[in-house]
């Protein structure tokens, strides 16, 4: 391993471990950004599955998924209640695809469940007012899949693309252990910031420009 991908290592390790032990704290902060690379991955994955391409494999695949993922990411930072939304929503679709993937199905019907799922944890969040859980459950997972997916890319043999387009199959493929190691991980991570953020609540915000 050379020293500038041991760093690069390192520094990704970083990020994954305070967004999921700290994601909560931080979600002010982390909201554009997370908005844009979900907007990223929704818009490429959406361009792949109509044009029957591979994931990233197209121009039309990144220039769609920059513009969708800066509109989400913009919106986030001048919106509280789409910062949730977004949030929220990639949990729903993070929860659909994993769920297709862990019985081997992919393509059109994982997106297609991804999206049900992902206005199904929306809705139930801001019906329940579960905004402060959903905030944590996400970004623990987030971390943990920030970990696994630096580990997988570093010592596995899966791509960058492989991890976009189907992050759970990536590490199933990788092994049993991957997926057991980011359980541990998430679950770590969503105990600790319950108990850190017990008595801490994130003020809602509206246009911020």
């Amino acid at each position: 391993m050379g020293f500038e991908i041991f760093c690069a290592t390192l520094i990704a390790l970083l990020l994954g471990a305070v967004l999921m032990f700290g994601g909560y704290r931080l979600f002010l902060f982390l909201l554009p950004i997370w908005g844009f690379f979900f907007g990223f991955g929704l818009g490429a994955q959406t361009v792949t599955l109509l044009l029957g391409e591979a994931f990233f494999a197209t121009v039309t695949g990144w220039v769609v998924g920059f513009f969708v993922g800066l509109i989400f990411g913009l919106l986030s930072y001048l919106f509280y209640a789409v910062a949730v939304a977004v949030i929220a929503g990639s949990l729903g679709y993070g929860i659909g695809i994993g769920l297709m993937g862990l019985i081997g199905l992919g393509g059109f019907l994982a997106w297609l469940v991804g999206i049900i799922l992902a206005i199904v944890v929306i809705f139930v969040t801001f019906r329940w007012n579960l905004q402060k859980y959903v905030i944590i459950i996400a970004t623990a997972a987030g971390g943990a899949s920030v970990v696994i997916g630096t580990f997988l890319l570093t010592f596995g043999n899966v791509t960058l693309a492989d991890l976009g387009g189907n992050p759970v199959r990536a590490a199933i493929s990788g092994s049993f252990w991957w997926t057991l190691f980011w359980i541990l991980l998430a679950v770590l991570g969503i105990v600790a910031q319950l108990q850190a953020n017990r008595s801490y609540e994130i003020e809602a915000y509206d246009n911020r420009i």
